[in-house]
C-alpha cells in the first residue's frame, strides 16, 4: 500500500469521515495484553523484548503483535551487536588484495535499523506513529467533551 496510512476508525467518526469512504464497523479489536516473549526468541534478544514491554504504554501491545515485537527485538539485538563491532574497529577495512571497503557490519547495522524503524512504526513506538494511537483509560486530556 502506498500513500498515507488510513486513519483509525474512531478518528474518522470524530472527524465526520471527510473522505466519505465506507467505515469498517466490524474492525477487529485485539484482545490479551502482550507480556511473554515467544519461545523461539534468541536469548540475546530477550533484553530488548523486556525493554520494549516495559516502555510501552499499558494495553498498547496485544497477543497479535507478538511476531512484530519479536522482529523488532531481534533487529535491535543484531543492530546493537553490529554497532559494537563497528565501534571497535574502523568503518573502512582493507581486503586481502589491499582494497578499501566498508566494514561488513555497517550494512548489517543499516539493514537492522530499517527493520527496527518499520516495526516500531507499526507498533506505535515512534513519535509520529504515536499520534495515530489512542488507548482507552490512558492518561491524557481532562476535557469533558473528549467522550463525544
Amino acid at each position: 500500500m502506498k500513500g498515507r496510512k488510513p486513519l483509525p476508525t474512531h478518528l474518522k467518526l470524530l472527524e465526520g469521515n471527510p473522505g466519505k469512504r465506507a467505515i469498517n464497523r466490524r474492525e477487529p479489536k485485539p484482545q490479551g495484553d502482550l507480556f511473554e516473549p515467544p519461545g523461539d526468541l534468541p536469548a540475546a534478544a530477550l533484553p530488548f523484548w523486556t525493554q520494549a514491554i516495559a516502555a510501552a504504554p499499558a494495553g498498547l501491545l496485544k497477543h497479535i503483535d507478538l511476531r512484530v515485537l519479536a522482529v523488532w527485538s531481534i533487529a535491535a539485538w543484531l543492530h546493537s551487536d553490529a554497532a559494537r563491532q563497528v565501534a571497535t574497529s574502523a568503518t573502512v577495512v582493507l581486503t586481502k588484495s589491499g582494497e578499501m571497503m566498508q566494514h561488513p557490519s555497517l550494512s548489517i547495522l543499516n539493514k537492522q535499523a530499517a527493520i527496527m524503524l518499520k516495526a516500531a512504526a507499526e507498533m506505535g513506538f515512534t513519535p509520529s506513529s504515536r499520534t495515530r494511537v489512542a488507548l482507552d483509560g490512558g492518561e491524557g486530556s481532562t476535557n469533558p467533551f473528549d467522550d463525544f
